[in-house]
């Protein structure tokens, strides 16, 4: 069986990738604050920060390949702590790149569609890059280090994600399950769009990379939806009336991090490789109709 080291494996896209694959590779997850057990993984605790003490974690397990997944990711957070969040966002996987680069092996490094400004929708791999926020110039100075020492190295570009986050990490989707079930107020903002898909699917696009990408890739899915529209099909798959869902405009909302409008993904080149991501209403009912329990008001179908 092949080694696959995946770093990052108790944040929410690590989590979903060891959860998917288990069977198909002997998997390593690296952790640092937040241990986590993982059914047939094999956790180890270290800092991607400190070099010397990563190459060595990398040469004990001699990995067949890597998916570096590990980050900071907030916006907000990187917009505030740009020293801090350098070591972890550029300087360590730029140091990755080129262990797997001396060691003949696959890497895929997962970028982010906020290296786009959200002004020219949907977005090629081979469209300019303009991040409007510190989170997306530092993944364009990662993706232009892994390349320069890497140039085997698979760039995924990420869209926004949804599903089980694991037992350590957040999403944006348990905060909507949440208010779906308390009947709570859920403000969300119809002027961003996004191009959406759960962990799951996401995972089994980066396993195609390792086996047939080199350079940029999207791995976005098939319908541009805003946060909004996004929340609407949540209620009709779920088949609930009664969510509180507000519009409200991102450009009315003042934040650290400033946020582009509208990153849409065209991810032709990852579907023409094999990716094939279901339509987003099949993603939400695979997820929702297993993981909620029907409440009063709050019927599944």
């Amino acid at each position: 069986m092949k080694k696959l080291l995946v770093t990052g494996a108790s944040g929410f896209l690590g989590w979903n990738i060891c959860r998917e694959e288990y069977k198909s590779w002997e998997i390593f997850g690296t952790v640092f604050t937040h241990p986590v057990k993982i059914k047939g993984v094999k956790i180890v605790q270290t800092d991607l920060t400190r070099y010397r003490e990563f190459k060595k974690v990398f040469k004990e397990i001699g990995p067949d390949a890597v998916i570096h997944t590990a980050a900071l990711s907030s916006p907000d957070y990187c917009q505030q702590n740009k020293g801090a969040t350098r070591k972890i966002n550029v300087d360590a996987p730029v140091n990755i790149a080129g262990l797997c680069a001396d060691a003949g092996i696959p890497f895929v490094f997962t970028s982010s569609d906020l290296v786009f400004d959200g002004l020219n929708a949907p977005y090629r791999e081979d469209d300019p890059v303009c991040p409007v926020n510190l989170y997306g110039e530092q993944k364009v100075r990662a993706e232009e280090g892994i390349l320069k020492r890497c140039p085997g190295a698979a760039v995924c570009r990420m869209p926004l994600m949804f599903g089980d986050p694991g037992p350590a990490a957040s999403s944006f989707f348990q905060t909507m399950v949440t208010a779906f079930r308390e009947g709570r107020e859920l403000r969300l903002f119809e002027d961003e769009y996004r191009t959406p898909v759960s962990g799951k699917t996401a995972a089994k696009g980066l396993f195609i990379a390792i086996e047939k990408v080199k350079g940029l890739l999207h791995l976005g899915g098939p319908e541009r939806i805003s946060r909004y529209n996004f929340g609407l099909l949540m209620m009709g798959v779920l088949g609930t009336r009664d969510a509180r869902l507000i519009r409200c405009r991102q450009k009315d909302v003042t934040s650290a991090a400033p946020r582009p409008p509208d990153i849409s993904l065209d991810s032709s080149r990852a579907f023409s490789a094999g990716y094939k991501p279901p339509q987003l209403k099949d993603q939400l009912a695979e997820l929702l109709v297993k993981k909620i329990p029907a409440e009063k008001n709050f019927r599944l179908k």
